[in-house]
């Protein structure tokens, strides 16, 4: 999780070209455990490498869904309290994890090689980082949130899509509640 000097607010507008053709916009919901990796640590570097990804599901959203200017939801997991803790953007869309291939790293895989890789990583830049967490128990309990992937009963997948009504919400909830920060 390396970086660069940060970048500026990125707002809601434009969606970018993807092969020459306008793709709209996603929004994702991306957990790290505070041991790992921070919404501060982001900040500072202002771009990480999102490596180390190996559950299927999420390697496929972040390989084939997202895309440069999609919008995160940095979310701290396993954290107290656990919740969203700022705001990302991707700013390189799914390449192959460099890691996977290389021998005695904790994310190593003999299976993934240059050819034929298994795992991906998408990098992320950073956009916002709130004042304060706001908390998984506040979120389960927001109308417009319920159907949230996050709020829902054992749901641990690292990566989740977030419909753009969710992301605007937790927006707001931070601008109002004083956890954004400028």
């Amino acid at each position: 999780m390396w970086g660069s000097a940060p970048r500026a607010v990125v707002g809601l507008a434009a969606s970018p070209l993807v092969g020459g053709r306008l793709t709209a916009k996603r929004y994702w919901l991306m957990k790290c455990e505070p041991a790992a990796y921070t919404i501060d640590d982001l900040e500072r570097d202002g771009t990480t490498g999102w490596e180390g990804v190996r559950n299927y599901q999420a390697r496929n959203f972040m390989r084939d869904d997202m895309q440069v200017g999609d919008r995160v939801l940095f979310y701290a997991s396993n954290a107290d309290p656990s919740g969203v803790t700022g705001l990302a953007t991707i700013s390189r869309a799914g390449y192959p994890d460099p890691f996977a291939l290389r021998k005695g790293h904790r994310y190593y895989d003999p299976k993934h090689t240059a050819a034929k890789p298994i795992w991906f990583s998408v990098e992320l830049a950073f956009v916002q980082r709130f004042g304060d967490t706001l908390p998984l128990t506040t979120l389960k309990q927001v109308t417009g949130l319920q159907q949230m992937m996050v709020n829902q009963k054992g749901s641990r997948l690292s990566v989740q899509p977030v419909t753009r009504r969710e992301y605007e919400i937790v927006c707001r909830l931070a601008a109002t509640s004083g956890r954004a920060r400028t």
